[in-house]
């Protein structure tokens, strides 16, 4: 026997068969049934078993699961045709792919040259699915995509690209194999710019001078409009170290309309389409640059009883006068004007070529816009306006200081009986400048200890005790003296002070009622609070904090809201009061009678207490209204409303009875006491009790 397992071969076949011996592949000979009759060390490692072990079966007992596979087909046409026949198959009991010719020979033998094809086969199947994955990844992409060479001939494209290629209105487009920069700088000579910058961008980027390049461009589509093109955007970066470069095609219309919808909204009104405040400072901005001195006039314009509108018809058919009175007023203006909306019911309009004299008669033509009442949910509606006007001036140096002199114009005309209009003056620069001042100030005034709090006692007509006492803030200006609230509060809230300083008022109250209470004292601390708070949003938070932080009970402590400045926004309110009152604060309604709210806001508000306007108790009123009528009309609709009546401001032993008499809960004014500070007013009430045993002020 030879050096492999075999049967015994004649001379010239054993040399043969000795020389396929030392080769590395392996080799079988196999006889007309395919049994083994001489198998070489190679082929003996390959199957696993002894040569011996081999010679005499059939193949197809070695490897079973070949039995059916392209390797019986080899073998027949190799005996047919005595050509050789290649072929490669996955042998699954050696888990290996086997790569193999078979020679045919004399007799029906066959020579199988066998060679472990497996790493190879392994490589190119991971190459084919890397590149099958490859193709669906490109096709699954919905941007445009295509593979350029180094010298920007088209490699591959994905479907996207080639469903696309050869339309009409799609520039930058082209097929496998042809030249992709040509037919950039072809479009880029027919003068587009578009082109002519992807160009330059796919040169930096093949060039290795840049890492990438991107471009949005817009294309007309044919049938569409000119005003409604698709835009796009390309990029191109290198794929690999190899200079070769992907390109994208991705449509990205509806983030570009989107932008441009974004940037028209960011300088437009929403509800009546007018330029906003930014459009408007950038109008402002560009007239004055080109102003050669006092051309530039600003109109501030206000709705006289706009918030009536609001209360009585609903905020939609207020939002229906300000849409209808923005057209009226966009019909009044010089093509060179530009009208505006700031918000709520203020217009303004940038008057360009105009002088002081000018902006007065655009003001008379602006009141003209008015002269026809408008018409809402059937109801006319006779309204007015108020106008303050700004002219440019040294003193003028960009459009905030425009829009802030025409701003105290217009509330210079309104406190001047409204429907009025009011040139800006020094005269009126003064004044606020002398509330900047105040505004300055203000800010430390908490810090500096120039606040103080005085207290005015409220008594409880039915037992004649107090049962409270109103908190009232006092500024002690260190050059100006005292300055009364009137003066000081209104310019805190422009100025965004009023907030901090009624969080100062509330740690200040609450600890003195917190320390009252510690004495035996059991008083309700009445604290007011701005309506700018109750818009802030911060109001039921700062309200619990400083409950938490004084340790008084919630119950003791009743937040006082002006009726104007619960008018302001109601919904809001109703909601901030009834926070407040869920967590055991009680809520007043201050100076109630002169707000001019519907009865329909305050019965739908969260209100423990009404405390009526000392107006309706001592001021003037119509023969026909004498006060107890009208006060007796206010406690009825308080107690109809579950809600107690607080008289305000009384003065006489003589309003004292009428409101109880009425039947007011209680009273407050200088006939109870004068404010006090809360040292006396608590040295009162502990004498009071001594004497009376009842917490009352002595005689």
């Amino acid at each position: 026997m030879s050096s492999g397992g075999a049967l015994p071969l004649p001379p010239w076949r054993t040399r043969v068969t000795e020389a396929l011996s030392a080769i590395s592949d392996a080799v079988w000979v196999l006889d007309h049934d395919d049994r083994f009759t001489w198998v070489n060390p190679a082929a003996a490692r390959l199957l696993a078993r002894p040569a011996a072990d081999l010679v005499g079966h059939r193949v197809w007992d070695v490897l079973p699961d070949l039995a059916g596979s392209e390797l019986v087909t080899a073998h027949r046409h190799a005996r047919d045709t005595r050509r050789p026949q290649d072929v490669e198959v996955f042998a699954s009991s050696l888990d290996r792919w086997l790569g193999g010719r078979v020679h045919g020979a004399p007799g029906g033998e066959l020579v199988v040259v066998v060679r472990d094809v497996h790493a190879r086969r392994t490589l190119d199947d991971e190459r084919a699915a890397e590149s099958s994955l490859t193709r669906a990844v490109l096709d699954a992409l919905p941007a445009r995509t295509a593979v350029l060479d180094a010298d920007g001939t088209i490699l591959t494209t994905n479907r996207a690209w080639d469903d696309a290629a050869g339309r009409a209105g799609q520039p930058f487009l082209g097929r496998v194999g042809e030249d992709y920069l040509a037919l950039c700088r072809a479009a880029a000579a027919a003068g587009d710019r578009d082109a002519r910058s992807a160009v330059d961008g796919l040169e930096a980027v093949f060039a290795r001078r840049a890492p990438s390049f991107a471009l949005d461009y817009a294309r007309a589509v044919p049938g569409r409009r000119p005003a409604e093109p698709t835009w796009w955007y390309v990029q191109a970066f290198p794929v690999d170290d190899r200079p070769r470069v992907v390109v994208t095609h991705t449509d990205v219309t509806d983030r570009v309309t989107a932008e441009q919808q974004a940037a028209w909204q960011a300088r437009h009104d929403h509800l009546t389409s007018l330029p906003n405040r930014a459009a408007l400072h950038e109008a402002i901005t560009d007239a004055l640059a080109e102003d050669e001195g006092g051309r530039v006039t600003v109109l501030f314009m206000d709705v006289d009883g706009f918030k009536q509108v609001n209360d009585s018809l609903g905020h939609a058919a207020g939002d229906l006068l300000l849409r209808e009175l923005a057209s009226r007023l966009a019909h009044r203006t010089r093509p060179t004007d530009v009208v505006g909306r700031l918000g709520g019911d203020e217009f303004v309009v940038v008057a360009r070529d105009c002088d002081a004299e000018g902006g007065v008669a655009l003001a008379r033509r602006f009141h003209g816009v008015f002269d026809e009442p408008f018409e809402l949910a059937g109801v006319r509606l006779p309204l007015t306006v108020s106008i303050g006007i700004a002219t440019s001036d040294s003193a003028h140096a960009g459009p905030d200081d425009l829009l802030r002199d025409a701003d105290a114009a217009m509330y210079a005309a309104k406190a001047e009986g409204r429907n009025r209009d009011l040139v800006f003056t020094p005269a009126l620069r003064g004044e606020l400048e002398d509330r900047r001042q105040i505004a300055g100030r203000l800010r430390d005034a908490a810090s500096g200890g120039e606040f103080s709090v005085h207290w005015q006692p409220v008594l409880h007509l039915g037992t004649g005790e107090v049962a409270g006492c109103e908190a009232l803030l006092r500024w002690d200006h260190p050059q100006r003296g005292p300055v009364l609230p009137a003066a000081f509060v209104p310019v805190a809230e422009e100025h965004g002070l009023i907030v901090p300083i009624t969080r100062w008022m509330l740690r200040v109250a609450l600890a003195q009622g917190r320390a009252w209470a510690d004495d035996g004292l059991r008083l309700t601390i009445g604290v007011n609070v701005s309506a700018v708070h109750l818009t802030s949003g911060s109001l039921v938070d700062d309200v619990l904090e400083a409950l938490e932080e004084s340790g008084l009970r919630a119950q003791d402590l009743l937040v006082e809201l002006t009726e104007a400045g619960v008018a302001r926004d109601p919904r809001q309110a109703a909601e901030q009061l009834a926070a407040l009152r869920a967590h055991g604060v009680r809520v007043a309604i201050d100076d109630f009678g002169t707000g001019r709210s519907s009865l329909a806001v305050v019965a739908s508000l969260p209100v423990d207490l009404l405390k009526v306007d000392r107006a309706l108790i001592a001021g003037p009123l119509p023969d026909r209204a004498a006060p107890e009528a009208v006060l007796g009309a206010v406690v009825a609709l308080g107690t109809t409303l579950g809600m107690r009546v607080l008289a305000e401001g009384v003065e006489t032993a003589e309003q004292v009875e009428l409101a109880r008499r009425v039947g007011c809960t209680y009273a407050q004014g200088h006939r109870v006491s004068a404010p006090l500070d809360a040292a006396v007013l608590g040295a009162l009430l502990v004498q009071g009790r001594r004497l009376t045993g009842r917490q009352v002020l002595p005689p």
